[in-house]
């Protein structure tokens, strides 16, 4: 059910189209599943490109900083593939959340920023043509980051339990639901209230936690509220992330100020920066620390020129599932999902009105 589901409302599979898979290791009969619900789906061609952790630590390691800095011609050809024939892309995450600790960071950085102006174009060309969704399946390693208590097949078999119970496949007590149906509901749901928060008409958004934090940002006057289900440009729905619970905008560029003290741990390139915080100046981050992996944060502040500012405010109901479970996931699918969150980085362009008549410019 959670494979159909996946399949069926995540990537919204088409008749005649291709789907790319990217998955770890730790589920294949998983992964199996989804590529059987996709080919009943009336899907094309299905591929699977598998990831592994340690692996990756390996190329890190071993490989010189000028070879990790090139996008190679089979790279560019799978990207020039993606533009040409529109895939839908489903991502399915099981990493340990500790599983790049020890990578060499800078070298990893640097890597990243000298590939980004060759991948970035792709990416630009491809915004709002395609869908995509992120959902999870547990790893051996993450249940037991989650649930370091028990046996490692009971943990993977409570973190199962927790994945289908917020993504809406079986109820609290473990009986099965209708995911579809569910998620028809849960959308609904999510464009009522965006509907109501776009007739408000809404200028500032202010935030004050009893933790410390106290932070004013602008909105955009074209700016909307989205949430739930997306549309592309060419009109097919699709859910971006398997579970969801946000309703998400891009703020004004500029125009954030304060104090903002995070509750739960962000997990960042297989590493946790824990009990963080940062403060806004002018729209983006002129201070930071963190108890754990403080060094990690700032050199995610400091990825590029807009990697400090505000880029996304999302609203997320106390009721929340996730947050009800009330405990961590050390996996930002599931923890931005049990709170309000924020996001640095590039804004969204969907999250203006009447977007698509704008050019990227």
């Amino acid at each position: 059910a959670y494979a159909r589901l996946i399949v069926r409302c995540g990537v919204n599979v088409q008749k005649g189209q291709e789907v790319i898979i990217y998955a770890d290791l730790d589920q294949p009969e998983f992964v199996q599943m989804v590529v059987e619900e996709a080919y009943k789906a009336k899907a094309k061609e299905v591929f699977v490109e598998w990831s592994y952790q340690p692996l990756a630590k390996l190329h890190y390691r071993y490989r010189t900083l000028k070879s990790l800095s090139v996008v190679d011609d089979i790279e560019r050809a799978k990207l020039q593939y993606r533009l040409e024939n529109n895939p839908a892309m489903l991502y399915l995450m099981s990493d340990d959340p500790d599983g790049l600790k020890g990578i060499n960071q800078e070298k990893m950085s640097k890597a990243a920023k000298a590939r980004f102006p060759v991948i970035k174009p792709f990416r630009d060309a491809m915004d709002n043509k395609y869908k995509w969704c992120i959902a999870a399946v547990p790893g051996e390693a993450w249940a037991k980051k989650v649930f370091p208590g028990v046996r490692t097949s009971t943990a993977v078999e409570n973190l199962w339990n927790a994945i289908l119970f917020t993504s809406r496949v079986i109820d609290k007590a473990g009986k099965d639901l209708d995911p579809v149906a569910e998620w028809k509901a849960h959308n609904e749901s999510f464009r009522s209230r965006c509907e109501y928060l776009n007739s408000l008409g809404i200028k500032t958004l202010e935030y004050k936690s009893a933790n410390g934090t106290d932070f004013t940002v602008e909105m955009i006057p074209e700016g909307i509220f989205c949430g739930g289900s997306e549309h592309t440009l060419g009109g097919e729905e699709f859910n971006p992330n398997i579970p969801s619970e946000e309703i998400f905008t891009s703020p004004k560029a500029g125009c954030a100020e304060g104090l903002v003290v995070a509750s739960l741990p962000l997990s960042y390139r297989g590493q946790l920066i824990e009990n963080f915080s940062v403060r806004f100046e002018g729209g983006k981050v002129v201070e930071s620390g963190a108890e754990k992996n403080a060094e990690l944060l700032s050199e995610m502040l400091n990825y590029d020129e807009g990697a400090a500012y505000l880029g996304e405010c999302a609203l997320v109901p106390f009721s929340s599932p996730i947050n009800k479970l009330g405990f961590l996931f050390y996996n930002t699918l599931f923890d931005e999902n049990a709170s309000c969150h924020l996001a640095l980085g590039a804004g969204y362009t969907n999250t203006l009105r009447d977007y698509d008549k704008y050019t990227k410019e």
